[in-house]
């Protein structure tokens, strides 16, 4: 790899991977600070102590959390969210857990930065004349489907878990009202300045920032204890090097045969199946990047394969940055979800909310 090549890849994996370790450290402070915990507090009293109504409650925050804070975001802030509610009125958590995990991707197509996929194609739909608002109106449609299947699997799994009634808990612990305030108002912010079209990297680096001063100010011990995901960042910077090479050493024709050519309902489904099934080996980031040469000939084609590696990354743990995030915010509040579970659900939702999401982009065509 020349100078050159290398100082490309890095000028467009550097701010993903800036982002993914900014929004991190602004998740932990968040959580340290009790915005969770509240916000769970605030969720379970919309409730009406119906579990089925908070569940659709906590559906609409994961849906627009992830259309304007991008699907990492869904993951690191909503997951202690979830736990949270289902902790303090004594009901089951997996069903909370896996809404955010399913609809941290599933929901992740609406906009561009909904998803750091989306941001890496922009470029590409900008060559095929398709700007911002052609995009929205490009995801509009699959981005709903995908919605709404995540739904009805959902909802098949774990119903029984949703119904009856809950007494509301006490309101939490008190925590530091100047930290909830500045760790809370951060958290609101940054939504609204990703939508703006913002950089995520430069948005996420500002926040964290505020937060880490707010802490040296209010908590200097919490400094020590923040966990900072370098080994998991380091992981896919390795990823997205190694794909580049194999690219430029043979692999590409490989790939084009995978995804095959045109813009029929059956080669968007081979191209969006192909995007999927190299996210779940690898990475959804890693895969995006190795496929988009071989699919960015025809707006429907790049957008099936975002479909690929947005929607359908749900079988594996590793299969996109937001699933090893969720796992991560899990651990921490003391829950574990089986590897089997976590595949064979995973599976049945992938398949009915990719397969739902590329008909409707066929019907488009």
């Amino acid at each position: 790899m020349s100078g050159a090549e290398l100082a490309d890849l890095v000028g467009r994996v550097g701010p993903v991977l800036v982002f993914f370790v900014a929004i991190t450290v602004v998740a932990e402070i968040a959580d340290a600070a009790g915005v969770f915990d509240v916000a769970g507090h605030w969720t379970a009293r919309a409730g009406r102590h119906r579990v089925a109504l908070l569940w659709f409650l906590f559906v609409l925050l994961a849906v627009v959390c992830t259309i304007f804070l991008s699907l990492d975001t869904t993951a690191v802030l909503l997951t202690p969210v979830g736990l949270a509610i289902a902790a303090q009125l004594g009901i089951s958590p997996l069903p909370f857990a896996m809404t955010t995990l399913w609809l941290a991707n599933t929901a992740s197509m609406l906009l561009p930065v909904s998803n750091l996929s989306n941001l890496l194609s922009l470029h590409h739909f900008e060559e095929l004349g398709v700007g911002h608002a052609g995009y929205v109106r490009l995801a509009a449609a699959p981005a709903v489907a995908a919605i709404l299947g995540t739904l009805v699997v959902l909802w098949v799994f774990n119903g029984r878990n949703l119904r009856g009634r809950y007494e509301l808990d006490a309101p939490p612990e008190p925590h530091d009202t100047v930290m909830l305030r500045v760790a809370g108002g951060v958290c609101l912010a940054v939504g609204p300045l990703f939508a703006l079209g913002l950089s995520p990297a430069w948005v996420s680096s500002a926040a964290a920032v505020v937060l880490l001063v707010a802490v040296a100010v209010r908590d200097r011990p919490l400094l020590r204890r923040l966990s900072v995901p370098w080994q998991m960042a380091l992981g896919v910077a390795v990823l997205f090097v190694v794909i580049d090479v194999a690219l430029r050493h043979g692999l590409q024709p490989v790939l084009e045969s995978l995804a095959g050519t045109g813009t029929a309902p059956m080669d968007l489904a081979r191209v969006a199946g192909s995007g999927a099934l190299t996210a779940n080996v690898a990475n959804n980031l890693p895969a995006y990047i190795a496929l988009e040469s071989v699919t960015s000939d025809a707006p429907q084609r790049l957008m099936a394969l975002l479909i690929g590696v947005n929607v359908a990354p749900l079988v594996t743990p590793w299969a996109s940055l937001a699933t090893l995030l969720w796992a991560q915010r899990c651990r921490a509040r003391g829950l574990t979800v089986s590897l089997w579970r976590l595949a064979g659900q995973g599976l049945v939702c992938a398949v009915v909310a990719g397969a739902l999401s590329v008909a409707a982009l066929a019907g488009l065509s």
